[in-house]
């Protein structure tokens, strides 16, 4: 495909952004139109924004790049995020999530677990590790979007960076919720024709059925590299040796500590209450989960079937010809894909950075802006959606610099890194406060404590995902705590 056709179909893209984006902004008219739609989404809108708002960048280029190197292990991630990231957080999060917002008025996460515990530290304490904690993975999304651009095209990464980051401020600071959300749907749509087509093609490419090609990479076990071997890889087809550095950090740190952590993630949480009922949130389940089985899954087989064609055609497998694993998957397009496909394949990658990043943009600027000057300044609320603007202007400007500071093959790891983070901090406190009565103030403010700096010494000291660690010991610290400063305790103990 040359220049000119394919920057025909780039600014087709970006105009239907444009006019989402002004649709939205045109649509907003209040402070809750802008943090949740209005709470009057359509459901179906609703599912792919969920769905979209999951995969990322990082999902495509980075933990396909990881199937790429260490194999069909990372499918249980697939389950995971189907069943327990739509299955169980629609049903058992989502509906009473809606509710308790609907009832108690609020438009954030951090105002759902302040006003039911009827707490304003917890509810800035949970807006400061958002806007503290989640520029780190809005950066590995960003430089996902932009190594696929910079493969594509062929230009500078600073200047793929910077072209990315503007267009995505552009329609998130104007259009709020309700632009993030219809540009949201159109991208879903993109990345899933997108998927759909590469799953299908590539056995065309192969030329052999999905019993055959399986069974080719499972005969290439003896070709892993040996820098792999030695970290407990055994095939493409198998799961690392139990134990082994490769199983740590496949199991407990990508596909737990993603599986679980999508549940408390805010950006994710927050779409629950933009609909107006359960029943329009039960609608959107069978969406969600066609959605993620889809895109998902296609590109982790694709991935670790990368190893077969490029052994048929360069003679080795992909880490072998490509030492970044985050650039695996566009090297690969490139190579195995039609022409036109890479650049179809591109609005594909930018669907989803932009999906992806639009929300965390908003998330961290809701949180500075309404979370925690909202509260600290509640005589300015005529101005909290101009609060909100800065603060998501902000908030682009933060990851838009962690960007540079990132080193290779970071991306599947970053998002691991902040979505354990989310379920050690946020993860007990949210579900006590859907399911669990006796939960109490004091014992909320523990779970946040220990949780995050548990996530913290164990990312930093003991190099395990928060998952493992951090989780159960927040979880006991709200229990403990609970117990111990409960009204029925404390009449006894006097």
């Amino acid at each position: 495909m040359n220049t000119f056709t394919l920057g025909l179909i780039v600014i087709a893209y970006l105009l239907s952004l444009a006019y989402l984006g002004f649709l939205g902004y045109k649509k907003t008219t209040s402070t809750s139109d802008y943090l949740v739609g209005g709470r009057q989404m359509n459901p179906f809108v609703m599912a792919l924004s969920y769905g979209a708002t999951f995969i990322s960048a990082s999902a495509i280029v980075g933990f396909g790049g990881v199937a790429a190197a260490f194999g069909m292990g990372i499918q249980w991630l697939c389950f995971l995020n189907m069943f327990v990231g739509v299955v169980v957080a629609f049903i058992f999060f989502g509906l009473r999530t809606r509710r308790m917002g609907a009832r108690l008025g609020v438009s954030t996460f951090p105002q759902l677990l302040g006003r039911h515990f009827r707490s304003r530290h917890i509810q800035v304490f949970t807006a400061a590790v958002i806007f503290l904690g989640m520029p780190l993975y809005a950066a590995v999304v960003m430089k996902g979007g932009a190594v696929f651009i910079e493969q594509i095209f062929q230009i500078d990464f600073n200047i793929a960076l910077l072209i990315f980051t503007l267009v995505i401020a552009a329609y998130v600071i104007a259009g709020g919720m309700k632009g993030v959300m219809y540009t949201d749907a159109l991208q879903a749509v993109i990345m899933f024709a997108c998927m759909f087509f590469l799953l299908f093609y590539l056995y065309e490419v192969l030329d052999m059925g999905f019993t055959e090609a399986n069974s080719e990479l499972t005969a290439m076990a003896p070709l892993v590299p040996e820098k792999y071997r030695a970290l407990g890889h055994q095939g493409w087809t198998a799961m690392p040796v139990v134990g082994s550095p490769q199983w740590d950090s496949l199991v407990t740190s990508l596909i737990l500590g993603v599986g679980i952590g999508c549940l408390a993630q805010p950006q994710l949480v927050v779409r629950f209450m933009t609909v107006e009922s359960g029943k329009q949130l039960r609608r959107g389940v069978l969406i969600g989960c066609l959605f993620l089985i889809v895109t998902v899954g296609a590109i982790y087989h694709a991935g670790a079937l990368s190893n077969v064609f490029f052994l048929r055609t360069e003679g080795a497998v992909a880490t072998e010809l490509v030492s970044d694993i985050d650039k695996i998957i566009p090297y690969f397009i490139t190579r195995a894909m039609p022409q036109w496909f890479s650049a179809i394949f591109m609005l594909c990658i930018l669907s989803a950075s932009m999906s992806t990043l639009s929300s965390q943009f908003h998330t961290m600027g809701a949180s500075v802006g309404s979370d925690i000057y909202g509260t600290y300044r509640p005589r300015s609320r005529e101005r909290l959606t101009s609060v909100v603007r800065l603060g998501v202007l902000f908030a682009i400007l933060v990851s838009y610099v962690i960007c540079y500071m990132l080193p290779h093959d970071i991306i599947a790891q970053g998002t691991a890194i902040f979505m354990g983070l989310c379920a050690a901090a946020f993860l007990p406190a949210y579900f006590c406060a859907l399911y669990w009565k006796r939960a109490t103030r004091q014992g909320v403010v523990a779970s946040l404590w220990v949780g995050t700096l548990g996530s913290l010494f164990t990312l930093l000291v003991l190099r395990q995902s928060p998952v493992l660690v951090a989780l159960p010991l927040s979880a006991a610290a709200l229990v403990l705590v609970s117990w111990v400063s409960s009204p029925g305790r404390r009449r006894i103990a006097t």
